[in-house]
């Protein structure tokens, strides 16, 4: 085995865990749009007009990417949207602790106030930040074992 095979192998692990996350996060959301919008609201940094209408969109969006992922299909630009979702949300949840808000991130459905034992803040902030990093692993190295890239493209496209 090469290394760039052993490479090759990592980045479909990480692309499988970022997307497959992505998917189900989205996925776990996408039959309850209201519950999405009040768990947008419930970070309390736009008006709710604003708030709902990304609520609405974001699970679909989380269903892309991730699906997108998951394929292997268009991993560079897939990986960067991701990437660039879970530094959002690594943000919305420390915002949301510095301010003292006691909420459920809603990253899997749910969302809303909750009691302050029960706030997850530091994992959650970890998790984001780890597939935050599968997210950039994609953007430096977007060549996967078993991706549809490489299979309709070829590896020309991976490289550049």
């Amino acid at each position: 085995m090469t290394r760039a095979h052993v490479l090759d192998l990592v980045g479909l692990v990480v692309r499988l865990l970022l997307g497959g996350v992505l998917l189900v996060a989205g996925a776990l959301k996408v039959g309850n749009p209201l519950g999405s919008a009040r768990a947008v609201q419930g970070y309390d940094v736009m008006p709710f007009e604003v708030a709902e209408y990304i609520g609405y969109a974001l699970p679909w969006v989380e269903v892309v990417i991730g699906l997108l992922l998951v394929l292997g299909l268009f991993t560079r630009t897939s990986a960067l949207l991701g990437a660039l979702l879970m530094a959002a949300f690594v943000i919305g949840i420390t915002q949301a602790w510095v301010r003292g808000l006691t909420i459920d991130c809603g990253c899997f459905g749910g969302g809303g106030q909750v009691d302050a034992s029960e706030t997850k803040y530091g994992q959650e902030i970890a998790r984001d930040l780890g597939l935050a990093l599968c997210g950039v692993w994609l953007l430096v190295r977007a060549r996967t074992a078993y991706s549809l890239d490489r299979f309709l493209f070829g590896d020309a496209k991976e490289r550049t």
